[in-house]
């Protein structure tokens, strides 16, 4: 794929939702050990609203995104289901209007969705949540051109990313409530990133 395009977009859907779909249990069992235990079926939903927006996304990119983002807030009032919504958002608005986008840009791309969460969610770096995987998915990127490569490098990256974190206690989030129980826990938002890469990767 030369590009990422709304076609290589919906072309991903089915396979990010169907892993989303078994991974759900999974995720809803880790949210329960440091949060409301509803993960898993807020990514669940999520899936299958994607799914009923994929044969309709416009070939703009920005407002295919855009439709993805609101298929996400339409299912989920959840925290996690808002953030990834406003991650979606601003990549839109920085692809609006091109119908293809170099995947040398995905990094850039990371980088405005990851701004936008860090403002909605008053989050920070080294906070043990979601934004440790996408500043490591991101920085993991840099330089490649190719889907494949920069799934793999990601997924790599979030894995050593939930290593290094693990042992560490939770500052942010629901999670943070539970101080040192969190050590050696990992948190469900980078485990339910993880899942999104390896459903890319499907």
């Amino acid at each position: 794929m030369g590009a990422l395009t709304s076609a290589s977009l919906k072309a991903a859907l089915p396979g990010l939702a169907a892993h989303l779909e078994s991974q759900a249990a999974f995720l809803n069992e880790a949210d329960a050990k440091l949060g409301d235990g509803d993960l898993g079926v807020t990514l669940q939903r999520g899936g299958r609203g994607l799914i009923e927006i994929a044969e309709d996304l416009p070939a703009d990119v920005g407002m295919a995104f855009m439709r993805c983002a609101q298929a996400f807030t339409k299912i989920s009032g959840s925290s996690y289901g808002t953030l990834l919504a406003t991650g979606l958002m601003a990549a839109a608005k920085a692809c609006k209007g091109q119908e293809a986008i170099a995947w040398s840009r995905v990094p850039g791309l990371l980088g405005d969705a990851q701004a936008a969460m860090m403002v909605r969610g008053k989050g920070a770096l080294g906070e043990k949540t979601v934004l440790d995987t996408l500043e490591a998915a991101r920085h993991a990127v840099e330089g490649l051109d190719e889907p494949g490569a920069q799934l793999e490098a990601a997924l790599k990256a979030t894995e050593e990313t939930l290593d290094r974190l693990r042992d560490q206690p939770a500052r942010q989030g629901r999670a943070r409530m539970f101080g040192e129980k969190s050590v050696g826990l990992d948190d469900p938002g980078m485990l339910a990133f993880r899942c999104l890469i390896e459903g890319l990767k499907r």
